[in-house]
């Protein structure tokens, strides 16, 4: 098994190396930059994010401007992307990270803790293990549903395999020293070769309908209140006739995205 594993993980770099995507992303290893390429990437497609993502370093290179950002300009470059609650938690942390930290040590500020990461804010297991590895090239298995796939193919694992039994097993079959390349190509590999419908493994979780679903109705409110300011309940009512538009408006509230004045709100 042993010499399998070894002959394998030499054939998964040799492909990456011929074959491996050219992501802006991967041009860099600031753990800044790393985190905001997370963040959008979560149940976004890469090629909707690359534009957002330019855009994104641009106007907010580091977190020190990040957490100085109006709410109103954060979701302007959200806008497109939905789940605008994490550009949020994004700006929290940058508020956390830049708190008594001198502008010149901004982009050092991260801790290489993987457990001290998980304390900032919106910071959950998958985006510390990415930081850890993507940024710092330190061996941490990155796991996400699709590298999922690819293991249990690539390995002959079972399909019924814990999360916390994949990621010890994940753990031991990373090249010394090659954590951010094996993971890149484990990324391109479900994306280019080990599909789902081509290994017929079943993903744990799929992502609901965004046509219809409350997700379309916060996205389009949002996308409003950034052009409009403020915005009337019963127009969000009437774009979308069929939905619970005050428990959509009063969960929004709940998040401090906007605030309620009678039957207008506003971004927050």
């Amino acid at each position: 098994m042993t010499k399998d594993i070894k002959i394998i993980q030499k054939n998964i770099l040799s492909w990456y190396a011929k074959h491996g995507r050219n992501l802006p992303r991967r041009q860099i290893t600031d753990p800044y930059a790393i985190h905001v390429s997370e963040v959008m990437l979560q149940q976004t497609q890469v090629d909707r994010v690359i534009p957002y993502f330019h855009q994104r370093m641009k106007d907010f290179p580091d977190y020190a401007t990040l957490a100085q950002a109006s709410k109103t300009d954060l979701l302007k470059h959200r806008s497109g992307l939905g789940f605008n609650s994490r550009a949020l938690r994004l700006q929290e942390c940058a508020k956390v990270v830049t708190k008594n930290v001198g502008a010149n040590t901004i982009r050092l500020s991260l801790p290489k803790d993987r457990l001290e990461l998980q304390k900032l804010p919106g910071i959950g297991p998958y985006t510390s293990a990415a930081i850890m590895s993507f940024a710092w090239n330190v061996s941490v298995p990155v796991i996400d549903t699709n590298i999922r796939r690819v293991l249990i193919f690539l390995f002959k694992l079972p399909e019924t395999i814990s999360a916390k039994a994949l990621e010890a097993f994940a753990e031991t079959v990373i090249p010394k020293g090659k954590s951010r390349d094996r993971h890149n190509a484990l990324m391109d590999q479900w994306a280019l070769l080990l599909t789902a419908r081509k290994t017929k493994i079943k993903s744990l979780s799929k992502q609901s309908k965004f046509e219809g679903s409350d997700r379309q109705v916060r996205g389009w409110t949002l996308k409003q209140l950034v052009k409009h300011w403020e915005l009337n309940i019963k127009d969000i009512e009437k774009e979308f006739p069929q939905k619970d538009v005050k428990k959509i408006v009063k969960d929004l509230q709940k998040e401090s995205l906007i605030v309620m004045k009678k039957n207008r709100i506003v971004i927050a």
